[in-house]
């Protein structure tokens, strides 16, 4: 079914943990090679193989410098880049009023400027060899607001808008643009919570349960296959039915 992704070239942004690394899991399983990215926690990449096509990245997605030299060593190790993910992200929570405007800063520079600065410069790549999917990771948080995630909130739904807009900028490029929202993901962040916090979310989740990693991957993988070839500017929430 996804054949005719096997030896094409994906970026992935966050891919040494949580849903970036079931998304760097995945599409290795189908034969495309994967560069993905690292701030601070590195991964063994010995976990796909020693015949897979993976290779990891350290880059500062608030540092505009580390972000076009990535994007050029990922294009000169693999001849081109046909698919980007861009997963990476952080959080700093609090109540607007009481949050700095260092937090604001942080959490915006990351999620959404440097997901722009990024995408910039694998966008001629893609150009240049007349192809591309690109799939950005928004969250429920973009689409219906959470209390206490004011910059992360704005940051995701940001996310939205540019994904709409880009789409129609390079859909004659066959560029496609298309962004994943997800909900609650059993990641070591929800892990870490008070188990009755956890019951909480999950009594308001019509399915009674926390998304798998790998269920968020998948939504991904179908999104930069050609099995999704007349879709795009579109955001598919993966939520358990949260916000329907």
């Amino acid at each position: 079914m996804f054949g005719h992704m096997k030896g094409r070239t994906a970026l992935v942004t966050g891919g040494s943990r949580g849903i970036g690394e079931s998304i760097v899991k995945l599409l290795s399983s189908q034969g495309v090679k994967v560069a993905f990215t690292y701030h601070q926690q590195e991964a063994d990449i010995q976990q796909y193989g020693e015949m897979s096509d993976v290779k990891q990245y350290r880059m500062n997605l608030t540092d505009k410098k580390s972000i076009e030299s990535v994007a050029l060593e990922v294009e000169n190790d693999f001849g081109t880049i046909d698919y980007l993910v861009n997963n990476a992200g952080v959080t700093s929570d609090g109540y607007m009023m009481l949050m700095s405007e260092e937090n604001w800063d942080r959490v915006v520079d990351t999620d959404l400027k440097g997901l722009f600065l990024l995408t910039k410069n694998v966008l001629p790549i893609m150009m240049k060899h007349k192809r591309g999917s690109i799939v950005n990771l928004s969250s429920v948080a973009g689409v219906s607001g959470v209390v206490g995630q004011a910059n992360y909130c704005a940051a995701k739904a940001g996310v939205i808008g540019l994904t709409k807009a880009l789409s129609k900028e390079v859909a004659t490029k066959n560029v496609r643009v298309n962004a994943v929202a997800p909900g609650y993901v059993e990641t070591n962040m929800i892990r870490s919570m008070a188990p009755k916090l956890i019951d909480s979310f999950k009594a308001r989740i019509p399915l009674r349960r926390t998304a798998d990693p790998e269920e968020i991957a998948n939504v991904i993988l179908f999104l930069l296959s050609d099995l999704s070839s007349y879709i795009t500017g579109e955001t598919i929430v993966v939520d358990g039915g949260l916000t329907s």
